[in-house]
């Protein structure tokens, strides 16, 4: 329980670290890696659920054994996450800074699985 608790509490305050400024570079984005963004809906909602999730890692983390089943929507987000990244990069429409970054969700739900398979009854 201790390792769930560990993974969960480090993705979560992670994301909120690395999600929360996107709130404050919108433009900033469009001018160092044009072109702009054309639909602030989508990268304001992005963000917000983003944001969201973070704080259901931190919940998670609080009581791992009871909220297990909670980690399997967390390994899809982390998942799908890492994968959309990859894809993205191998169709030449992502830095390799960005990838670092969609690595790291991969890593978080390696870690999630095994928090999973170490919570298990």
């Amino acid at each position: 329980m201790r390792f769930a608790k560990i993974v969960f509490w480090i993705s979560g305050i992670w994301g909120v670290i690395v999600l929360t400024p996107l709130y404050f570079i919108f433009d900033l984005i469009g001018r160092q890696d044009p072109p702009a963004i054309t639909h602030p809906g989508f990268y304001y909602g992005f963000a917000s659920i983003g944001l969201a999730f973070q704080f259901a890692f931190v919940v998670i983390a609080l009581d791992p054994i009871r909220l297990r089943p909670m980690m399997i929507p967390a390994m899809v987000e982390k998942f799908a996450g890492g994968a959309t990244f990859v894809t993205l990069y191998l169709q030449h429409r992502l830095t390799q800074g960005d990838l670092a970054l969609g690595c790291i969700d991969l890593l978080f739900g390696v870690l999630f699985v095994a928090a999973f398979l170490k919570t298990a009854g």
